[in-house]
């Protein structure tokens, strides 16, 4: 990964069908300092998509599905598939809603497959849906034809920067005891002086949030799913001009997408999950669907399929991040 930071690359931005441009729905998450990859939706297709990609089928461990509309899942057993097939064995985790593991079971039973590795289903609820060291997932429900739920990734806050400088100043020995100090503890040295770990480091790093929201109609839940976040990828079906549509489907337009970005105090708005309906020759064009959300929320861009994002961490100013005096 590059620059070692939190990197989203979009796999596909197409609603309902492929089109020659873009295919249908699947996001990348890359996490920091690991081989290891997250999915968010497998819409069919999605393995040829990283295949084109620079990611590596190997390195995926957890993959997130919203709901069980083809365009989001009909690419999961062939990924899956695959997965086996190149000899991985490592297990694969996939979350989503409560018919997931049924239809799972089901196309193994009619095709006849066998996962040659362990493969982990797990049936979401709102709140918690996976948690370790770095990362805390959390799911809440959306608004649309069927149960459907979005997903937020919040990365832990790090220590602050230790100020190596204070500590040789004060004749502290490198050595564990700089670990013990940066954890933030108090320790007492062999000459008998007891030091405060938070005196010698700046303020914790913030963690990086990344929430995706698809399909859906605008709903409370997913201002408060997104509250704060550092980047929203949102999708984006329709126009403000076909907003009759939107409600008739339980799909958002620009404008909604942007108003949950701006309810909810992000920093950056993604869409994506684009109609086909906006193709050359319409008299509506993307790039209208931009201006809509940018008037409401300037902070948008379009997404693309193989577009990556590196999700930017915020930058604690330089005067406070040697800790105190």
């Amino acid at each position: 990964m590059s620059n070692g930071g939190v990197e989203i690359t979009f796999l596909g931005t197409s609603s309902g069908v492929p089109t020659r441009s873009r295919n249908v729905s699947s996001v990348a998450l890359k996490l920091p300092q690991r081989a290891e990859i997250w999915l968010f939706d497998c819409g069919e297709g999605t393995q040829h998509q990283l295949l084109r990609s620079e990611l590596r089928i190997s390195q995926i461990r957890r993959i997130f599905i919203t709901h069980m509309h083809g365009d989001h899942i009909f690419g999961l057993m062939g990924l899956l598939a695959s997965c086996g097939l190149a000899g991985d064995n490592h297990a694969v985790d996939v979350y989503g809603p409560p018919d997931l593991q049924g239809y799972i079971k089901a196309c193994l039973r009619y095709s006849q497959m066998r996962f040659g590795f362990p493969v982990r289903v797990h049936a979401v609820a709102p709140g918690v849906v996976y948690e370790e060291e770095e990362f805390r997932v959390t799911c809440a429900p959306l608004k649309h034809r069927v149960p459907a739920f979005g997903y937020r990734v919040a990365e832990r806050d790090r220590p602050g920067e230790f100020n190596v400088v204070k500590a040789q100043q004060l004749g502290i020995p490198p050595g564990p005891v700089y670990g013990q100090l940066k954890r933030g503890e108090r320790v007492t040295l062999p000459d008998g002086r007891v030091l405060d770990g938070r005196e010698f480091c700046g303020p914790p790093q913030p963690g990086r949030h990344f929430v995706y929201c698809t399909d859906t109609i605008y709903c409370d839940e997913a201002v408060e799913l997104a509250r704060g976040a550092d980047v929203l990828v949102h999708e984006a079906t329709f126009s403000h001009l076909d907003a009759a549509l939107a409600f008739e489907r339980l799909h958002s337009t620009s404008t909604m997408a942007a108003q949950v970005a701006l309810a909810a105090g992000v920093k950056q708005l993604i869409l994506t999950h684009f109609s086909p309906r906006y193709a050359p020759g319409n008299p509506i064009q993307l790039s209208d669907l931009l201006a809509e959300a940018q008037a409401i929320f300037p902070n948008t861009v379009l997404a693309q399929d193989f577009w990556t994002y590196a999700i930017p961490r915020t930058r604690v100013p330089a005067t406070t991040a040697t800790g105190g005096a």
